[in-house]
């Protein structure tokens, strides 16, 4: 695959502003550079706050999935997904997880600033209720405890019978105590990393030092479907493929990582399409039973003009691809 050029790719580019349905991760909006590639429509999405060498992984993988047309993709089937909740009061549990169609699994936010380990309690306990013994619980504190709080926490949230609890502490040497602390005080949880794999200059190291159980990976941050897939293979520990608020666009991206991954793997968090007021494709990829279909999105052209960002944004966005395309060009 050759490196399109810096003006065709920026022409082929169009910067737009998502609303949410509700507050995530700080914000009400999420900002993604939508790219028609020659094979394939992509996502540049990294998030505000990352800098251009972690950003350049995420042009890699939006250049791969939409310029390489050796990139193996399927057209059919579908792909479990899990819903996810926002750090939201129990009361709202209802309108939110309505937004998940038959969903069997539920990524459920945790730590949140502002918070109490009591808010955390309680939502998970509403969502046990609400869904009943045989739904699959996950919480992720997106690296927010210490250890003794990860360990306090996941003592009481153990009740609520956790599939996993996703990047509970920040590092991954956090990371080893907090399995060891857990297995002597006898509690079963089992540790998924997130941030140590996706933000580590050695994505391995969380399998080579023992520090988890699961490996959650997400397909733009670490550089394209091959390259993620290649990480999981390497690390030999069971997968979740997840998504980073991305628009429809950016999950069918992830959708292709998650049907390359080998049996048995984890429901995908996939599902985040619900959490977005507006989409940039004819049909958003919301979870319908529980699943999002393989098949390519369908752009609306009409939805990329209504949720264009403005001026300013537009030329931030693409001063970003031109330092991240900079340092693209010394790799190919």
């Amino acid at each position: 695959m050759q490196l399109p050029e810096i003006d065709e790719l920026l022409a082929r580019t169009h910067v737009v502003t998502l609303p949410l349905v509700t507050r995530f991760r700080g914000v009400d909006a999420r900002e993604a550079a939508i790219i028609r590639g020659t094979v394939a429509w992509s996502e540049f999405s990294p998030f505000l706050e990352y800098g251009d060498a972690e950003a350049t992984n995420w042009l890699r993988a939006a250049i791969e999935f939409g310029f390489d047309d050796t990139l193996p993709r399927r057209t059919e089937g579908a792909i479990w997904v899990n819903a996810t909740v926002p750090a939201v009061d129990a009361a709202a549990l209802e309108g939110v997880l309505a937004r998940f169609d038959g969903c069997r699994t539920v990524k459920i936010k945790v730590a949140e600033r502002g918070q109490a380990l009591a808010d955390d309690v309680a939502r998970v306990a509403e969502v046990r209720h609400r869904l009943g013994a045989d739904a699959r619980l996950r919480v992720d504190a997106n690296g927010g405890w210490s250890v003794d709080e990860a360990l306090g926490a996941l003592r009481e949230l153990s009740q609520f019978g956790l599939e996993y609890a996703e990047q509970p502490c920040s590092t991954t040497a956090e990371l080893v105590e907090l399995r060891g602390r857990l297995a002597g005080a006898g509690v079963s949880v089992q540790i998924a990393a997130d941030e140590s794999i996706r933000k580590a200059d050695d994505p391995l190291e969380v399998a080579r030092l023992g520090a988890a159980d699961v490996v959650v990976v997400k397909m733009q941050p670490l550089g394209g479907v091959r390259r993620a897939a290649e990480i999981v293979r390497a690390a030999g520990l069971p997968a979740t493929v997840s998504s980073a608020l991305d628009s429809s666009v950016g999950i069918a991206m992830g959708a292709q990582l998650a049907a390359a991954l080998p049996e048995p793997r984890h429901d995908a968090g996939l599902g985040t399409a619900s959490l977005l007021a507006e989409d940039v494709v004819v049909k958003p990829l919301r979870p319908r039973a529980g699943r999002i279909p393989l098949a390519p999105v369908d752009i609306d052209e009409a939805a990329l003009e209504r949720l264009a960002s403005p001026a300013e944004r537009q030329d931030w966005w693409r001063d970003r691809i031109r330092r991240c395309h900079a340092v693209l060009t010394a790799d190919f």
